[in-house]
């Protein structure tokens, strides 16, 4: 347990995922066509997102293997009844996501967002938003593991993965969410 108060709840678990499956997954969505470049609006220009993006319904047919598995054994871990998934592809060091929170009218109050690594371990950053009370913690997210962050915490603090600066391997986040009519 990371953090459990006012501001929410933050659980960090490793090895929930065997190591072997974990890079059996991550060959597979590297090698699958589900991945998009999205541009956006940035510092006054139109710059490609540093990072590949995919989304899916939960209740799409079409659900790509592994991420049928990966559902049920995220929705067994938790008890949630997650609607949503988003996978972000960091493909090296360059690759990052601003501090951000996630858009809390999007989500159903009370449900956590829960992230699952896969491939290189990358550092988040998780920064309390009251500069009055600082808090900061820089998490080491591992293939295999579970990162739960609770709604309210997305009230609370904002999260990042920044650039590097030594050369990396791949790594996916799988983002389970309870979204508002799905």
């Amino acid at each position: 347990m990371l953090l459990d108060d006012a501001s929410g709840r933050i659980v960090y678990e490793e090895n929930v995922i065997d190591a072997r499956e974990a890079e059996q997954w991550l060959e597979h969505l590297l090698d699958s066509p589900i991945w998009r470049q999205q541009r956006r609006l940035m510092y006054e220009r139109e710059l490609d997102v540093p990072r590949l993006t995919a989304h899916f319904s939960a209740g799409d047919p079409a659900l790509p293997w592994p991420l049928d598995v990966v559902l049920d054994r995220v929705r067994r871990r938790t008890g949630e009844p997650f609607n949503s998934i988003g996978l972000n592809l960091y493909r090296n060091e360059h690759d990052s996501v601003a501090m951000h929170n996630d858009r809390l009218g999007d989500l159903q109050e009370g449900h956590p967002i829960v992230l699952l690594s896969l491939g290189a371990t990358r550092r988040m950053h998780i920064r309390n938003k009251k500069h009055l009370a600082p808090r900061r913690l820089d998490l080491d997210l591992a293939a295999g593991s579970l990162l739960w962050m609770s709604w309210d915490t997305q009230l609370h603090y904002d999260h990042g993965i920044p650039k590097q600066t030594y050369a990396m391997g791949p790594r996916v986040s799988v983002a389970f969410r309870t979204r508002k009519d799905a």
